[in-house]
């Protein structure tokens, strides 16, 4: 049961005493014990010990920015927030046989010429490594090989003032601390591996990246205070047939969430692509119906995509959605707009959309470039291949305006895209005034229904074209 024992508590230092005395012990003080209430105390609990103040500081103040260590690789160095930062712990995760080691190994190499790196391997031994590195064209590189599992050993190898400063674990799921009685990989091994290799880190001032194992749900393996321990969450997206690879930042407290690094897979390991938005829309067809450009944010960064719908009957009584790279919470939602508010009819036939690239979008901002994509496969009427198109749209077929509009369209106009379907802007004065400039050109169409984008590329446009009497249709 709670305790509510009385003690005596001296006025001037905060020490407390189970028995009264003139003088006390803690400072010296006299006739300054008062007798108190004690408070409650559970079980196991703090007890009547009285811990140390703490010291509070203001908001307003100067701090330092925290130095960066630039690895070379952009993309890596974009989706940490610039560069690693010194006593941080990153948490890589992804799929197996993604690239989460490969890129790593890259990160150490880079950053081997200017200063010490490790890498711990508990699945690999020195000898796979170094045929890993051989492969890579990394074989020379200053980059100091173990392989353990013993976190005690560990610890002791790199608490030293002279440790390297960039540490790779792979993977913290096969560390284990000799304390616990349980197996590797258990939610106490990996909280308390992970806790006392971050704890290192950050009394000697070294990165360390932890690789992290994912579950069939795609989250990483193990308890979930163990992204909260951590600095950076990084998450590998991409399918392991394709040749992209999405680096992309969960979480970041020296940086942006949601920024992103697109990789392309080689043979000389995974190789920098600066430039996404050209690579996703490189295979691109021309007047294709169901096909449409989509200007998305990831991070800070603009990236163009092409989604892609396809209507077919349906053979079965409950229609098939399948969706790749988009909610399909997102995808039932639209459908049921475009039922109720534009008289489009899906109930009877299969939806498929896709994402082209391996791009996963997640912004809302996607909803009118699939409603245009939707439309575009009911009708047969392509979407003009020189358009870009992006906005939100809601439960009343409205229109919604999303950020960074003028990042968006000064991205599809360095492209070549002279079109560009968007929201109506609410500011009609400097908001409308920023997108022209940044669009340079680009004819851009402001739209405030989700019927309107029906009756340019719906099944209205499709009967126009058939009878000759095309018309335009005012967005």
């Amino acid at each position: 049961m709670a305790r509510n024992a009385r003690q005596y508590v001296c006025q001037e230092c905060g020490a407390s005493s189970p028995k009264w005395a003139g003088r006390c012990d803690a400072c010296g003080a006299w006739n300054s014990l008062v007798e108190e209430a004690g408070a409650q105390s559970a079980p196991k609990g703090l007890g009547t010990k009285r811990g140390r103040a703490i010291e509070f500081v203001g908001l307003e103040g100067k701090s330092e920015r925290p130095p960066r260590q630039i690895t070379g690789i952009a993309e890596f160095d974009r989706v940490c927030g610039g560069g690693l930062v010194p006593g941080s712990a990153l948490l890589v995760g992804g799929d197996p046989g993604i690239g989460k080691s490969t890129v790593l190994l890259q990160v150490a190499a880079a950053l081997s010429t200017g200063c010490g790196c490790a890498y711990i391997s508990g699945e690999e031994s020195v000898d796979q490594l170094r045929l890993r590195a051989s492969r890579l064209g990394l074989a020379k590189a200053p980059v100091q090989l173990a392989a353990a599992n013993s976190v005690r050993d560990i610890v002791a190898t790199l608490d030293t003032p002279d440790a390297p400063r960039f540490v790779v674990i792979d993977s913290i799921q096969t560390m284990f601390v000799d304390n616990l009685d349980s197996a590797p990989g258990t939610v106490a091994q990996v909280r308390t591996s992970a806790q006392e290799l971050v704890r290192l880190a950050k009394r000697r001032g070294f990165s360390v990246a932890l690789v992290g194992h994912v579950t069939k749900e795609g989250q990483i393996a193990g308890p979930r205070v163990l992204e909260h321990m951590v600095d950076t969450v990084l998450y590998f997206e991409g399918e392991r047939s394709h040749q992209f690879r999405i680096l992309r930042a969960v979480k970041n407290r020296f940086g942006a969430a949601d920024e992103i690094g697109v990789f392309e897979m080689t043979d000389a390991g995974l190789t920098e692509v600066p430039n996404p938005s050209a690579l996703f829309l490189a295979d691109r067809q021309g007047d294709v119906s169901g096909a449409c450009v989509f200007s998305g944010m990831e991070g800070t960064r603009p990236v163009l995509v092409e989604i892609q719908c396809l209507i077919a009957p349906s053979a079965f009584a409950t229609p098939r959605r399948a969706v790749v790279g988009w909610d399909s919470g997102r995808l039932a939602m639209l459908l049921a707009v475009l039922e109720a508010r534009c008289g489009l009819a899906f109930a009877g036939a299969d939806v498929y959309l896709n994402v082209a690239g391996g791009l996963r979008v997640q912004e809302p901002a996607a909803d009118l470039a699939v409603a245009a994509a939707l439309a575009s496969a009911v009708s047969g009427v392509p979407v003009p291949p020189d358009a870009v198109i992006f906005g939100e749209v809601g439960l009343a077929g409205e229109i919604r305006p999303v950020a960074h509009t003028e990042a968006r369209l000064k991205e599809a106009a360095k492209l070549g895209f002279s079109q560009a379907i968007v929201p109506v802007s609410r500011n009609k004065g400097k908001n409308r005034r920023a997108s022209e400039a940044a669009a340079k050109g680009m004819e851009l169409s402001r739209i405030s229904r989700v019927d309107e984008i029906v009756r340019l590329f719906g099944p209205e446009r499709a009967i126009s074209k058939r009878h000759g009497t095309e018309r335009a249709v005012n967005g």
